[in-house]
């Protein structure tokens, strides 16, 4: 399936334009090296000077906008492209596959990553009003691209200038953070941001189920049991975890596990079969075929040129 595009360049006005490079320039001064830089407690930025390999992670609710450079997210099946002045945003914990696909040192990779706390999220829904009354046709996806617009960039701007200096930032770090939803809220991705604040229906049951996946998903899974406590049928469970996840229950679960497994090889040593047998894997063999599947090469070898790569 080819990626989603969240912008087209004659969206770039003039200012427009001035906000992306002016955001690129403040996160460049401020993450002067690559990596990953938390700022703040929430705001985090990223640099990167050259394309990167497939990396698999754990998004939690969250807005990533893009200043310089481009980045691919992968969910399920779905993908999603952003490049300069757009933004993704998750609105559930997810298990995604991002990689920077364009970034050199002369002109690296530049953003800026915003956690989305529901509470804030549903204060600030419920202070504009009207909001509620926005007809959704997002769909139930947790994850969506769109084209930043220039009050979402501004604030941008003025957030990051913020986290440079502590004391301003716990005064006014809050109120652009505020602003920040509200934008989010306005624009084009309102519908799938209220998703965040949604306590009843089915966006609900998906967060419950997810979170339940999450902390159990080394136990056999039980999706007849799971969608009995939800109040769901087996069809309609599946169904609304899919619109939600891009995945089913299963591939949900298997996921959590590889990803677990991996990380526990490369943090505490150990072998692929204990690795396995610790996230829920009885089959030694059966765990390999399914990692390797899932990551490109056998267990072994995938660990080995993680730590190289950390190394060099």
């Amino acid at each position: 399936m080819p990626p989603r595009m969240s912008n087209k360049q004659e969206n770039f006005t003039p200012r427009r334009r001035d906000l992306q490079r002016r955001l690129a320039e403040q996160i460049a001064e401020a993450a002067p090296r690559d990596g990953d830089l938390e700022m703040q407690p929430g705001l985090g930025l990223f640099r990167r000077s050259g394309p990167t390999d497939p990396i698999h992670a754990f998004f939690k609710p969250s807005l990533c906008i893009i200043a310089q450079g481009d980045k691919e997210f992968v969910l399920g099946g779905e993908r999603f492209h952003c490049g300069p002045a757009q933004y993704l945003i998750c609105t559930v914990d997810l298990p995604m596959v991002c990689r920077i696909v364009q970034a050199s040192r002369g002109a690296p990779y530049l953003s800026l990553r915003l956690d989305l706390d529901p509470a804030t999220v549903t204060s600030v829904m419920m202070e504009s009003g009207g909001l509620e009354s926005r007809r959704d046709r997002s769909g139930a996806l947790g994850v969506a691209s769109s084209a930043a617009d220039e009050e979402l960039l501004d604030a941008a701007v003025r957030l990051v200038r913020l986290g440079r200096v502590p004391g301003d930032y716990r005064v006014l770090g809050p109120l652009v953070t505020r602003e920040i939803v509200y934008r989010l809220l306005m624009g084009e991705q309102g519908p799938r941001m209220r998703h965040l604040a949604t306590f009843a229906g089915q966006a609900n049951r998906m967060v419950r189920a997810l979170n339940r996946l999450r902390h159990d998903f080394t136990k056999p899974l039980r999706v007849d049991q799971m969608a009995r406590e939800l109040g769901m049928s087996v069809s309609g469970f599946h169904a609304h975890f899919k619109a939600v996840t891009a995945m089913s229950p299963l591939q949900f679960q298997k996921d959590l596990r590889l990803q677990e497994a991996r990380r526990l090889m490369l943090s505490t040593g150990l072998d692929a079969g204990e690795a396995g047998y610790r996230v829920g894997y009885q089959d030694p063999a059966h765990f390999s075929r399914e990692y390797k599947k899932h990551f490109g090469q056998p267990p072994a070898r995938d660990v080995d040129r993680l730590r190289s790569l950390s190394v060099g």
